[in-house]
């Protein structure tokens, strides 16, 4: 636990405090409340993070290529197109 704090630079009077302030604000009534609802969003995380990691370990990893049918072959002579009419413009 002392590890989890030191990874933060905390000390053990500045937990002391922060416990006191959370203590002040929420009240003794709220904070099991607090953490029992931080407990299941922590559990639902651990749950969705395993499922993916287990889907990803079950998926095939050899992927079935479908054959592309055949094109018609290219036509060897090249037709250029007919040129466009010019613009008609009125005279006024």
């Amino acid at each position: 636990m002392n590890a989890m704090f030191a990874a933060f630079g905390l000390g053990g009077m500045e937990v002391v405090l922060i416990l006191a302030v959370v203590l002040i604000l929420f009240g003794a009534k709220k904070i099991p409340e607090l953490a029992k609802g931080l407990g299941s969003g922590i559990k639902e995380f651990k749950k969705a993070t395993k499922e993916v990691t287990d889907e990803i370990h079950n998926t095939d990893t050899v992927t079935t290529v479908t054959p592309v049918t055949k094109l018609p072959p290219a036509n060897t002579t090249a037709q250029t197109p007919a040129p466009a009419a010019p613009p008609q413009t009125k005279v006024i």
